[in-house]
């Protein structure tokens, strides 16, 4: 029988994990598949109970077997769906246990996508340089808007929120429902319609929202002519779009942007308990400082009659004085009438001589 293994005889026999981690390093050290883009359709999806995510990527020839750690399967944008035509970025190894070669992805996008943000940047840095996002042009909030739009689709949870905060939290407001569709090819076109018929009703503060969703669910968001609309806006705008995490151009245009529709809700609505509070305080600083200021004009006031003097006193005092006058004034008169009937009476005795000597 060995005369059946000439050949072999002289050649090194491999153990399977011999050659399997000869191969993964054959893998490892080439710099070509350390760095690769694949594009493919997702199938065979699993999450396994650690938060990993295995899948293949497929195309008409071919399958390749896919990894996400859980690391990196808990940030990505989106999380991809049996069906999708992706890209999958990552390195290219070998499993020795299975002993088969497979991508290890650190991203999963949209087919497409990558283009798609890479407009998406160069339309903000020109809408940027036009100084669109500017601090400086954003507007202060109304403190107690009258009247509040919304601008959102008129199913869904966020439209819901929306109205249970305000009217939790600031009931006096009239709220009007602006209704449009929040994605979609047609998704720009009537938020602009909608942002336009809200103007109309002439609101002091108008939300634009739509709950969370993937990337490209929130696109619409990110067209040029809606963030030129709002930009354009007369009425004070707060974006509330998506997630805390998600962001786009509306976002940056607005005057004001909430991480959530209901975050959006809550910082346009004082909280009727929180009002009552101030204007609580109001009144004890504003009696404080009417008491103060009355004690200021007593201590003045005291300190005047002080220098004035009691009335009653003064009063008694010129009467005594206006007393002594008189009397003053009555002997003065007597003295005076006294004196002229002693004159006239001096007259008196010389009259009859005078007249007997001119007769």
């Amino acid at each position: 029988m060995s005369a059946q293994f000439p050949l072999f005889a002289a050649e090194p026999i491999w153990s399977v994990a011999a050659l399997t981690h000869f191969v993964r390093e054959l893998f490892d050290s080439n710099p070509q598949l350390q760095d690769v883009s694949v594009e493919g359709e997702v199938s065979n999806l699993t999450r396994s109970a650690a938060g990993h995510l295995y899948f293949t990527l497929r195309d008409a020839q071919a399958a390749l077997s896919c990894v996400v750690w859980r690391a990196d399967a808990t940030v990505l944008a989106r999380q991809p769906v049996n069906g999708d035509q992706v890209v999958a970025f990552g390195s290219v190894s070998v499993y020795e246990q299975s002993g088969r070669y497979q991508l290890y992805a650190s991203s999963v996008q949209l087919a497409g996508l990558g283009e798609r943000l890479r407009q998406l940047e160069e339309l903000k840095r020109r809408l940027a340089a036009e100084g669109l996002f500017d601090a400086a042009r954003k507007r202060a909030l109304p403190a107690m808007p009258r009247h509040i739009a919304l601008v959102t689709s008129p199913r869904g949870a966020a439209v819901s929120d929306m109205r249970r905060v305000l009217a939790r939290r600031w009931p006096l407001a009239l709220v009007s429902l602006l209704p449009t569709v929040v994605q979609g090819e047609r998704a720009p076109e009537e938020i602009v319609a909608a942002l336009q018929a809200a103007n109309c009703k002439h609101p002091d503060v108008i939300l634009l929202a739509r709950g969370g969703g993937a990337i490209e669910d929130l696109w619409a968001f990110n067209d040029e002519a809606l963030v030129r609309a709002v930009a354009s806006c007369p009425i004070p705008i707060i974006s509330g779009v998506g997630h805390e995490t998600d962001f786009t151009l509306t976002d940056f245009v607005a005057d004001l942007r909430a991480p959530t529709p209901t975050a959006a809700a809550e910082l346009v609505a004082t909280e009727g308990a929180q009002l009552l509070a101030d204007c609580q305080l109001l009144q004890k600083a504003l009696a404080d400082a009417l008491t103060t200021h009355l004690d200021r004009m007593s201590q003045r006031l005291d300190w005047v009659a002080n220098r004035l003097g009691r009335p009653s006193s003064r009063l008694k005092d010129q009467t005594a004085q206006l007393m002594r006058m008189h009397q003053s004034l009555q002997y003065g008169f007597k003295s005076q009438v006294q004196v002229q009937k002693q004159i006239l009476s001096r007259h008196s005795e010389h009259l009859p001589r005078l007249l007997q000597q001119n007769f």
